[in-house]
């Protein structure tokens, strides 16, 4: 499908203003074929999947067709949930940011009515509304649909299968018969046919084709993550796998921006590609990536036409793309000459139902993969270490340096000591102290079990982990060793054994640097420093250290989710019966097969209440109901909110368990 930037779509300039400010570049196939028809006056059936982009395909020309003199409702946008009349309304302001005048209003279920009723009495002119809502505030006189020129159903075949059927069509025979009706809707079942029947007038027909492909020399995964902690993840992710020269493919042009700031300041290789450079600067960077210059060329698909790097090991979807055809187009930049590639793209709230047209378009089945932790990431580390020891004692080719270590074990260090201290200086040289930064406990919901799919662990036959050679200081929040000075010898139950700690800053601090100087060196194991290691190798081998003390960890229930504002970072503790001293358990009526999750519950009870996701605790998912340990200060309040709300389409039943 051709391509249209939005200065060819007949858009005002203070519209065309608003989308560069939010960085888009070109507009999606489904609003390059919507707006000019409905700004040419014409009714409208779109049919796009989830997540294409159609909320800016009817915004754009509700927010033109607006008179801003005109104090009166003149533009209506129906949706089936709150959720979605909240992110519509959203989007309005965005797009209308730079139209003075232009007023737009949420009205929806469980919000209060003074501030709906206030907003209608200054003038709103576009209203964002759940059905049920609508129809109550006609009934009360309040909402006056006389001066209406467009009518947007969104999501119609959702709003229809919740039982919107009579609502909707009260609604449509109170707006003038002069108006525009634009039906948008994945699919399109007989009940909604026959509505476009009945309510539009020689609507022109949009459908986004898709076509079936397969990419077959493609890994492909996908992390569920909310956007906060899109960029911690892309390190670890980036760190774990020890990836050397990627793509990572970006939306907007200032969240191209944004992350290579971000990468750039945590020690990364990147630079930028996109619509707002000029072109010799497009084939400087081109060229340094070609040449290895970069790791990761971050860039907009506008940009990105034409990338031809047969190397690139890695493509990020840092967004997902609107067309499913674009995430082919991305994917397909890696796995080239016969290499095979990876694909990790990065998934929030309702973008999971993308990945599910992605799959279909592909024929091809995306991996969930689990968010690694610290102590992967560690452990990564530490194995791309012993890579490096590994090949340098296969090759033999090193400098013998018995006496220094002879020197060591003749003060009464063990050589399990000694060689840790080698390590730990080794390593310290790779990874200095990180600058204070944030804790990782953000974190701890991510690897929680979808309640629409089920987890998929990724296959994974590659990226065996190595160095990073000569890598800048990273600012990943992982756990540092202590500076050398303070090293200890592992703890023994034997007393003698710690005595001599103290002893060891002095004779490693004096030898080493004079007599093995590659030790100073970042990231760089050399033969010579490798030397000092092998006899220590040997003499651990015929002496084996006892086995140190197991760190104890809590287990990992099955089914308890933490809010992720709980101090543990990864781990949830146990789940316990009994409810903690100062909460109290509320019940509630739906569960995981109606697609509820746990933030959907804890955004539930913030939106509804406004307090602080500090009341909330523990929330038990099950399959059909779910428990959350709430404060007992502010239970009765929550209990008495969520009665009168929804969650996912269902009436919330909540009492005390």
């Amino acid at each position: 499908m051709t391509t249209k930037l939005f200065s060819e779509l007949g858009i005002s300039p203070e519209v065309l203003k608003a989308i560069d400010k939010l960085g888009f570049e070109q507009a999606a196939p489904i609003q390059a074929e919507a707006i000019p028809a409905l700004m040419q006056g014409r009714d409208v059936v779109g049919q796009s999947q989830t997540g294409s982009g159609k909320t800016a395909a009817f915004a754009v020309p509700a927010i033109e067709k607006v008179d801003p003199q005109l104090r009166a409702v003149q533009a209506l946008i129906l949706c089936p949930t709150r959720e979605l009349a909240v992110q519509v309304s959203e989007e309005v302001h965005k797009l209308a940011c730079f139209k003075r005048g232009v007023m737009a209003l949420p009205i929806y279920g469980g919000q209060s009515y003074d501030r709906q009723f206030y907003g209608l009495r200054q003038g709103a002119q576009i209203v964002i509304g759940t059905p049920g809502r609508i129809m109550d505030h006609m009934t009360r006189g309040t909402l006056r649909l006389d001066q209406v020129k467009l009518v947007v159903l969104d999501e119609a075949d959702v709003m229809l299968d919740m039982g919107f059927r009579d609502d909707i069509e009260f609604i449509l025979k109170a707006v003038p018969t002069t108006r525009q009706t634009v039906f948008f809707s994945a699919t399109m079942p007989r009940a909604i046919q026959e509505l476009i029947q009945k309510y539009a007038r020689d609507p022109q027909n949009i459908r986004i084709e898709q076509k079936t492909v397969t990419v077959s020399t493609v890994e492909q995964v996908y992390y569920e993550v909310d956007r906060r902690f899109k960029v911690e993840l892309i390190t670890r992710l980036i760190d774990l796998h020890n990836l050397k020269l990627g793509i990572i493919f970006c939306n907007t042009k200032r969240m191209v921006d944004d992350l290579v700031d971000h990468l750039n300041a945590q020690g990364y290789s990147a630079d930028r590609l996109h619509g707002d450079m000029s072109q010799a600067m497009r084939d400087r960077v081109m060229n340094k990536f070609r040449k290895s210059g970069l790791e990761f060329l971050v860039a907009t698909d506008v940009a990105a036409r034409g990338i031809d790097v047969n190397d690139v090991e890695v493509v990020f979807n840092y967004d997902l793309p609107y067309d499913v055809e674009d995430y082919v187009h991305r994917i397909g930049r890696t796995g080239r000459a016969g290499r095979s590639g990876l694909a990790i793209s990065f998934v929030g709230g309702r973008e999971v139902f993308q990945i599910q047209n992605i799959e279909r378009f592909t024929r091809m089945r995306i991996q969930r993969a689990r968010v690694p932790t610290l102590d992967q990431v560690e452990e990564a580390k530490a194995g791309a270490v012993l890579h490096q020891i590994r090949e340098v004692l296969a090759g033999g080719e090193y400098r013998q340096q018995e006496h220094l270590v002879e020197l060591l074990l003749e003060e009464g260090f063990a050589s399990t000591d000694v060689a840790s201290a080698l390590l730990h200086l080794l390593q310290a040289g790779d990874t200095p102290e990180p600058p204070a930064r944030r804790t990782p406990a953000d974190l701890s919901h991510l690897n929680r079990e979808p309640a629409d799919r089920p987890a998929q662990e990724p296959a994974r036959s590659r990226l065996a982990p190595e160095s990073r050679d000569a890598r800048p200081p990273q600012k990943l929040p992982v756990a540092q060793p202590p500076p050398a000075p303070q090293v200890k010898p592992t703890p023994r139950p034997a007393v003698p054994v710690a005595k001599p700690a103290p002893a060891l800053p002095a004779p490693v601090a004096k030898p080493v640097p004079a007599t093995s100087a590659p030790v100073a060196k970042p990231a760089t194991i050399t033969p010579a420093v490798i030397t000092t290691v092998i006899p220590v190798v040997e003499s651990a081998i015929a002496k084996p250290a006892p086995t140190p003390i197991p760190k104890s960890a809590p287990p990992i229930p099955r089914s308890t989710i933490r809010n992720p504002q709980s101090p543990d970072p990864f781990r949830s503790p146990k789940h316990s019966r009994r409810t903690p001293e100062g909460h109290i358990r509320l019940y509630m009526n739906v569960g995981k097969e109606m697609g509820v999750a746990a933030q959907d519950v804890l955004a539930s009870i913030q939106g509804e209440t406004g307090l602080p996701a500090t009341v909330v605790g523990t929330i038990d998912l099950r399959e059909r109901h779910l428990f959350v340990d709430v404060a007992a200060d502010h239970a009765k309040g929550i209990i008495a909110k969520l009665n009168r709300a929804n969650l996912k389409g269902n009436k919330l039943k909540v009492k005390e368990a």
